[in-house]
């Protein structure tokens, strides 16, 4: 499978962020826990150079928490902020405030040195499509100031926050990168559903899934669908469809019903916490 998905929007919606980075001091970037690499937009640490960083570990629910631990060390190392987040049900979400302020601790040790007092912190929230950042500003904030929905897209402009007198949100729409120099990359983007399903083959992207879980994984699929793990992908797809009776035309196995089942129990964590990617890899 070829990954890629660079829409037009997208373009337009960088060129906003670089118009806007000059007005910021802290660039908060929101990753998906289960693939913190992965889920990087590259050109981010370009577009942030001279501004304090953050990088939440969003959705660290559904991500192993020994890796969750180990990729927070893994970015302290490289003089990030980190906090684990779980925008959804708020977890790590109180304790924002304080990195955000210790965070940009320099800044306004300058400011107050020059007389200017009180001026809140301005934060640019960042990430690529689908990672939660609308739900982290409304969890951050305590209401539903910005639209959110488990599709990527579905903030389209820029808008300001203001959370209280000390800090300021910048939302900004998921942006990916135009071209993916490693396959690899796209496939996890693909399997957490930064990418639209609607222009992927989405049993080739659950066959890729079986082969990771049967890897790093075993028994994680016989335990939730009551199948064999079988030796070859489409077979264990086939099983699945089977067990989850998945069916067309009163006796035909519906793959593509059963691989779209098994993504979304993947991405909803029904399968467990399932970490996609490590920092040994990266070292």
């Amino acid at each position: 499978m070829h990954f890629q998905w660079y829409p037009g929007h997208m373009t337009k919606a960088k060129r906003m962020m670089q118009e806007n980075i000059k007005l910021v001091d802290l660039v908060i970037e929101l990753v998906d826990a289960r693939i913190p690499v992965s889920s990087r937009n590259p050109e981010i640490d370009d577009l942030g150079k001279n501004k304090a960083k953050m990088i939440l570990l969003n959705k660290s629910d559904l991500a192993e928490d020994k890796w969750n631990d180990a990729w927070a060390e893994y970015f302290k190392k490289k003089g990030y902020s980190v906090v684990k987040v779980n925008s959804k049900k708020g977890g790590g979400i109180k304790s924002i405030q304080g990195v955000i302020q210790e965070a940009c601790r320099e800044k306004t040790e300058r400011d107050r040195k020059r007389g200017i007092l009180n001026r809140p912190v301005r934060a640019m929230v960042v990430g690529i499509p689908n990672v939660g950042k609308s739900t982290f500003i409304n969890a951050l904030a305590g209401k539903a100031c910005t639209k959110t929905g488990n599709k990527p897209g579905v903030t389209k402009g820029k808008q300001w926050i203001r959370l209280n007198k000390s800090v300021e949100l910048l939302d900004t729409p998921g942006i990916l990168w135009p071209k993916f120099e490693d396959q690899t990359v796209g496939l996890r983007l693909a399997l957490i559903g930064s990418i639209k399903d609607e222009i992927l083959n989405v049993e080739e992207l659950s066959m890729e899934l079986i082969g990771f879980l049967k890897e790093l994984y075993r028994g994680i699929l016989k335990d939730k669908y009551q199948i064999e793990e079988m030796e070859d992908n489409f077979s264990c797809l086939k099983e699945i469809a089977r067990s989850r009776h998945c069916l067309v035309k009163g006796s035909e196995l519906d793959t593509e019903k059963a691989a779209r089942m098994l993504l979304d129990d993947f991405r909803n964590g029904r399968l467990g916490k399932i970490t996609l990617e490590f920092p040994y890899n990266y070292d």
